[in-house]
């Protein structure tokens, strides 16, 4: 019996060494690796011994007093403009008091001078009497009056959409829609100069994000055809990634407009949908102040999204978006500021509702607009020292250094001595302001010139004349 135990127990080794040499290499690997990753976890430390303190009592106490925590907040200088502002008392409407001075307003975005129209204000009037001050409710909780209804059916036929959705706060509203669509693992394509909301719309949607040169397709088709490639590397990552181009209609930073047409054709040729953001352009280009697809004579149906807000020239708050029905819908699911927000205060919905009335029953009021805008931008040529940026029909212009100091904050507090200039002498302007250090691309310091239809041709060469004369002083 022994001798037949010896031989079995050769022959379990001999076949022990035989699956040994059979074995793949990946699974003598593996297991290698198993076998190594145990003796680690078997003869490591689990602790550390706690160092011994030969402190006495006296001295941990002074050390304890010594201490100082780290800041909460960087410390800020007292003169710093967000600390020192300006305050304004009565409607910042034509003439706006600043500091208690009355100045001809160049700072406010009241491009069609609703704010303090009769109409809009008795609509606000009457709202108020019907509905109180706000909502104390989201959509979706209580929060969907009757008037919000009638201001979304009445925005998706002005912009002649399927639907329309409205935002409380007009910040929120591209903040909120692009990350309504765009996910983690998705692209988006956006332009370097996007406005502030945009990149934080960019950031909450933890996309994929490249950067193209400010209005430059020819950067833009560089990147699309890149990503061309990667995708046909890997074609069933591609299948479920989506792509955007994000645009502004009007650039908030520079008054420039984008090249639509020709977006047009890269989103056909690369298969990529468009979000366009209007704020600045919606109630000011086209025919019928619908925005730059009717500036540009384009199928609104080529965009897949537009949004402004109702904050420039609807004269109101909040901001809305438009487009097919499928896709304002999801926003109703999906779009924060939307869901978790109290809804806009009925009174500014009607407020609303009539400034479009307006718009409807006065299209001239564009062309009026747009020709007080070439006006000034054509009277703004040739100062010495600044330069004109932006669309010369525009109605926010900036005024830039020609020549830069050197350094940012001297650049800035030259611009500001141009301002409270022409401030001290009855002109209302403002400096462009950013969060510096959380901008992309911070653009360049400048004074933003912001043109009205309540200005007349006199003020305009009043406030270029003063403008010039300011940087005569200051600049030269």
């Amino acid at each position: 019996m022994s001798a037949a135990a010896g031989v079995g127990q050769q022959w379990v080794l001999v076949e022990m060494v035989q699956a040994f040499y059979e074995a793949p290499a990946y699974h003598l690997i593996l297991e290698g690796i198993l076998i190594l990753w145990i003796i680690r976890l078997i003869f490591s430390k689990t602790y550390k011994l706690q160092e011994r303190s030969d402190l006495t009592p006296k001295e941990k106490e002074e050390l304890i007093e010594e201490w100082q925590p780290e800041p909460l907040v960087p410390p800020v200088p007292k003169d710093h403009p967000a600390l020192n502002y300006n305050v304004v008392s009565g409607p910042p409407t034509h003439k706006i008091t600043v500091n208690g001075k009355e100045c001809i307003n160049f700072a406010s975005f009241n491009f069609l001078g609703l704010l303090d129209n009769e109409k809009v204000k008795s609509a606000a009037q009457a709202s108020l009497k019907k509905y109180g001050v706000g909502t104390c409710g989201p959509r979706g909780f209580y929060g969907t009056f009757d008037v919000h209804l009638e201001l979304e059916d009445r925005l998706a036929k002005f912009m002649r959409t399927e639907e329309a959705i409205i935002y409380s706060y007009g910040f929120a509203t591209i903040a909120s829609a692009i990350p309504a669509y765009s996910k983690r693992g998705d692209i988006v394509f956006v332009d370097e100069a996007a406005c502030f909301a945009i990149q934080k719309g960019l950031q909450a949607s933890r996309s994929n994000i490249k950067l193209f040169k400010h209005n430059d397709m020819a950067d833009l088709e560089r990147l699309l055809k890149e990503q061309e490639i990667e995708d046909q590397k890997n074609p069933r990552k591609a299948r479920v990634t989506r792509r955007f181009i994000v645009v502004e209609g009007l650039y908030m930073n520079t008054g420039d407009v984008c090249p639509l047409p020709e977006l047009i054709k890269l989103k056909y040729k690369y298969k990529v949908r468009i979000f366009l953001e209007e704020s600045l352009s919606f109630g000011v280009l086209g025919e019928h102040g619908r925005g730059i697809t009717e500036h540009f004579g384009i199928n609104i149906d080529d965009i897949d999204l537009i949004s402004a807000n109702m904050e420039n020239s609807l004269a109101s708050i909040g901001g809305f978006c438009c487009g097919r029905s499928f896709i304002i819908d999801h926003q109703r699911l999906s779009g924060q500021g939307y869901c978790f927000s109290a809804s806009l205060p009925p009174l500014l919905a009607a407020a609303a509702i009539e400034a479009l009335n307006i718009m409807e029953d006065n299209p001239d009021i564009f062309q009026t607009l747009r020709a007080k805008c070439e006006h000034m931008h054509k009277a703004l040529q040739g100062i010495s020292g600044l330069k004109v940026v932006g669309e010369s029909f525009s109605p926010a212009l900036h005024l830039q250094l020609e020549d830069s100091s050197g350094s940012r904050e001297n650049d800035v507090k030259l611009l500001k001595r141009v301002v409270d200039y022409c401030m001290n002498s009855g002109i209302a302007l403002t400096q462009a302001r950013y969060l510096e250090k959380e901008e992309k691309c911070l653009p360049s310091p400048s004074i933003r010139v912001v043109i009205t239809v309540e200005q007349t041709e006199q003020e305009l060469d009043k406030a270029a004349s003063l403008i010039k004369e300011a940087a005569q002083s200051v600049l030269n």
